[in-house]
């Protein structure tokens, strides 16, 4: 007998996916920012790593300073990677259940005759994780922040963040339309994927009932899954946001440089590291949520 596909409307209180969802934000933030600084300059880089070295890439013009002045230079932009990364968190993975929810309450048969009732549970997870990334543009301007603040420091000229976003306005959601792009395939393979896992994998019915393992395994599963899928958008999406406040280069423009430049391999810069280094930081958060929400729903 299949399982039975049903919402799970008011299984957890607000609270409880706020508080859940928000502290695998804070302990990401501070486990793995350096990494992400990593990350996003390897992408940002446009020449090879050989002629410049890597230790130039990464640590730029500290490459020379003592290993204590390179690691606190990994840091750059905390105030904003705060802001963002935790909210980020509460809105992903707590707002997440709110679109299944919906989902679940007005399309559940649209799911169950397009897909079956035990793949349309899964794929209604996967959808809802889709809707979630592309309304996640609203938090576009603090990513912005970061990471010009991460890969080109100088576009801040020292402008504070009031006077920046008083000066900018609707130019800090530059790039919003590649976001969304991105967003949308990368959290419905993130959801998709950690749902089919439990699916079929466990054969859990309700994926609330996973066990840490479980959902270790599952957000392995999504999170190399969304990285893959979301990286050619994600590295345009990037190299819109690290240019100067000035710079009005678009996404196609930066597209068709990049193909002449450095080949199609060029949407996959910094893939590797990402999913090696950068993957950890998206499974540490995602099992912690998925574990921490359905326990902190039994005190709040």
């Amino acid at each position: 007998m299949a399982p039975q596909f049903t919402g799970n409307k008011h299984s957890e209180s607000a609270a409880a996916r706020v508080l859940g969802s928000g502290t695998s934000g804070v302990a990401e933030l501070m486990l793995f920012h350096p990494v992400d600084t990593i990350a996003k300059r390897l992408m940002s880089n446009r020449g090879k790593v050989s002629s410049v070295g890597l230790g130039t890439v990464i640590f730029r013009d500290k490459a020379s300073a003592s290993a204590g002045t390179k690691f606190l230079s990994l840091f750059p932009g905390l105030g904003y990677a705060a802001g963002y990364k935790v909210l980020q968190r509460i809105y992903k993975f707590g707002g997440q259940p709110y679109f299944n929810d919906f989902l679940s309450s007005n399309y559940k048969s649209t799911f169950v005759n397009l897909f079956g009732e035990k793949n349309g549970k899964a794929m209604c997870h996967a959808a809802a994780g889709s809707l979630t990334g592309v309304g996640e543009i609203i938090l576009l301007p603090l990513d912005v922040l970061k990471i010009k603040r991460q890969t080109n420091p100088e576009a801040f000229k020292g402008r504070g963040v009031i006077t920046l976003v008083r000066e900018e306005n609707f130019k800090l959601y530059r790039g919003w339309g590649w976001t969304a792009a991105r967003n949308a395939p990368g959290s419905f393979a993130l959801f998709g994927a950690s749902a089919f896992t439990k699916e079929y994998a466990f054969g859990l019915t309700d994926y609330r009932k996973a066990t840490w393992t479980q959902n270790f395994i599952s957000s392995i599963a999504g999170s190399v899954a969304s990285i893959v899928i979301s990286q050619p958008l994600d590295v345009i999406k990037t190299r819109i946001q690290n240019q100067n406040f000035e710079s009005k280069v678009g996404g196609l423009t930066i597209c068709k440089d990049l193909i002449r430049e450095e080949g199609f391999r060029g949407f996959f810069k910094g893939c590797t590291p990402k999913v090696l280094v950068v993957g950890p930081k998206l499974i540490f958060s995602f099992t912690l949520a998925q574990s921490l929400i359905p326990l902190f729903a039994n005190y709040v």
